[in-house]
């Protein structure tokens, strides 16, 4: 199983993919990290940017998108096109897409303490914890 954990941020989709086998759950180091939507209110934006995280999906053979989910209301409430964001992703074929809570993803870190591979960068270490915390509920 291929998981790509997603954490959206502004703009942002950031990518960080593990491959899960049984209890193991690996990095697998990918070229394209994150994926921006340069202008939600045009429409070829979206479309371009849907475009993308389909080809994205499909190349690199995930089978699952486990995104960390943003607050509606409050102080750190996600922005209005963080939800687009999110919701273009929920759209996408050929994969399952589930949305896991920031406190679910803490308490799985917590938990099982899972060291954070040297190949990832500083800014997807909560895209990896949100795939690593989706795979041991498999």
């Amino acid at each position: 199983m291929k998981i790509c954990g997603i954490e959206i941020k502004s703009n942002e989709a950031i990518f960080a993919c593990a491959a899960a086998d049984g209890l193991e759950v690996a990095h697998v180091p990918l070229t394209l990290r994150k994926l921006a939507l340069t202008d939600d209110e045009d429409a070829g934006s979206v479309k371009t940017f849907a475009s993308q995280a389909q080809t994205f999906v499909h190349d690199n053979g995930i089978t699952h998108l486990a995104i960390k989910k943003r607050s509606k209301k409050g102080e750190f409430a996600g922005g209005p096109v963080t939800f687009k964001i999110e919701g273009l992703l929920q759209l996408l074929d050929q994969c399952e897409v589930v949305l896991l809570s920031p406190q679910t993803i803490s308490a799985h870190a917590r938990k099982h303490d899972t060291p954070l591979p040297s190949t990832l960068n500083k800014y997807q270490w909560e895209a990896f914890k949100a795939a690593v915390a989706f795979s041991a509920k498999r």
